[in-house]
């Protein structure tokens, strides 16, 4: 650390060869753009090396890089021109006033073996998570991929704990959704 502190061109190589991969790992999974990710990390790291001064090693050095890639991802993402995002409506699931599926029985609970064994399963749900909209993908990202507790997900995406709570629900019922379709069209193609 005394290294990093005082400037050390090794003690900076070193950091970089030891955490780089995990942080373009981490940017590319909310980024989704190899560019991107590496523009994000080479930004992150210049913070780093800027604010190693401010770095309390009560947490480790990993976590306290992983903290600041993650800013830094959403940040550019904040950046980039708005798109026109989907309704998250259009991926839930709909109901009739029985309270029953409208699409019938989920195709997770049909075939849960056959699926779960597809080489293919981790591609599906990549695609899935991929095809949620931007704010909705975002904190399926930090919740469940990065494992951010709820008040480390809203601090950085500037919410109210109870809004993250009601997005992550609702990012969920979308992803289970978009899941079964894709399960779905999986399974056919295999039969």
């Amino acid at each position: 650390m005394n290294g990093l502190r005082n400037g050390d061109a090794a003690s900076y190589e070193w950091l970089i060869r030891a955490h780089g991969g995990r942080m373009l790992a981490v940017a590319r999974r909310i980024l989704r753009n190899e560019a991107d990710a590496q523009d994000c990390v080479q930004d992150a790291f210049m913070r780093a090396f800027q604010k190693i001064d401010s770095f309390e090693e009560r947490a480790s050095i990993g976590s306290w890089l992983h903290r600041i890639v993650v800013n830094a991802a959403l940040m550019k993402l904040r950046q980039k021109t708005r798109r026109k995002e989907t309704a998250i409506e259009d991926h839930l699931a709909e109901f009739d006033a029985q309270g029953m599926r409208k699409d019938g029985d989920s195709v997770l609970l049909r075939q849960p073996d056959a699926i779960l064994e597809s080489r293919e399963t981790r591609t599906i749900v990549r695609r899935a998570i991929d095809g949620l909209p931007e704010d909705f993908r975002n904190i399926i990202l930090l919740r469940d991929i990065e494992e951010y507790d709820t008040l480390e997900t809203a601090d950085l995406l500037d919410l109210s704990p109870s809004a993250t709570k009601t997005r992550l629900h609702r990012a969920r019922a979308a992803l289970k959704k978009r899941l079964e379709k894709l399960l779905g069209e999986e399974t056919k193609r295999q039969a």
